[in-house]
């Protein structure tokens, strides 16, 4: 397998005074494809209980390095960023995670770089501060209560999306299918407007003008061939259920006034499509029987 520039990433942590976050950074560091994580002067702790908090994540864990010094955390890195909410009257190159994620990026293509996070209580002292190249700083409303694993999280965010190389490729849908053609989207519209002429919608309301909107609609949604064909089927099946309803409703009414059962069916059969016919709607006995696969609740 290909190496990532994510593999030249390290992450350090400071002083870092709770196992719970040390385990958040580690699932941090998981999902999003680094896994060299050194721990300067960390407060006592459980591999066994960062794995419970991070699981599946011993791949990072084995590899955790400890350090007693910052130099002997950063010592091999060529570029390091901080993270840090404080004003400082030095004037550091200023960063958001998104920017900091790009000169990272850059600067792995040549060595080793970290991002740097400080004590749960008092973040990154300025001793930390001063050895590195550039502090960032995370944009958040004035309550501004960020931990250090969803600090690590959004930095790491970005440079796995910008690396681009490490992301999980997701199946596609188990039902997909194409993009619809030209004469499938038209067929739609044509029984969507028969479908509405049946049930009267045109009646008080413009149909150019209603037949347009839907377009529009439907052309923003942008479905797949499956999709558009599920809103055929359910107009088609509209004009079905008015046939079927007024030819029933005709048969049982001839039948319970004597009528022969085979002639009743044969005038419910005329009444049904007189119906439609009457609504402006040709007649339905041409309409396609495909239905889309699982349709309606197939939808993935």
């Amino acid at each position: 397998m290909a190496r990532s520039l994510l593999d030249n990433v390290a992450v350090v942590l400071y002083e870092s005074q709770d196992s719970i976050n040390i385990g958040g950074v580690v699932r941090s560091m998981k999902n999003m494809g680094v896994s060299d994580l050194r721990l300067i002067r960390p407060c006592i702790y459980d591999p066994n209980r960062i794995e419970q908090v991070a699981h599946d994540t011993r791949d990072i864990v084995e590899r955790i390095r400890h350090f007693d010094t910052i130099d002997g955390a950063l010592d091999d890195c060529v570029y390091v960023v901080g993270f840090s909410g404080r004003r400082q009257a030095a004037r550091w190159a200023r960063h958001t995670p998104r920017s900091a994620a790009v000169d990272l990026l850059e600067h792995a293509q040549a060595g080793k770089v970290a991002i740097m996070f400080g004590r749960e209580d008092h973040g990154l002292p300025n001793d930390a501060l001063d050895r590195c190249h550039a502090i960032c700083t995370i944009p958040t409303t004035e309550h501004f209560s960020l931990n250090v694993a969803q600090a690590c999280l959004l930095g790491l965010y970005e440079m796995h999306l910008l690396a681009g190389d490490a992301t999980k490729r997701l199946p596609p849908p188990r039902h997909a299918a194409g993009a619809p053609n030209k004469a499938q989207v038209e067929r739609t519209f044509t029984d969507l407007g028969a479908a509405l002429h049946a049930i009267a919608y045109f009646k008080t309301r413009n149909e150019e003008l209603i037949m347009r909107a839907f377009r529009s609609l439907l052309f923003r949604a942008s479905p797949d061939s499956r999709e558009l064909l599920m809103v055929r089927t359910a107009s088609i099946e509209v004009l079905r259920t008015i046939e079927r309803e007024v030819r029933l409703a005709v048969k049982t009414a001839l039948v319970a006034q004597g009528v022969e059962e085979a002639a009743a069916t044969d005038a419910g059969k005329a009444a049904g499509a007189a119906a439609i016919a009457a609504r402006g709607v040709a007649a339905i006995a041409a309409a396609p029987d495909e239905e889309p696969e699982h349709a309606p609740a197939g939808i993935d």
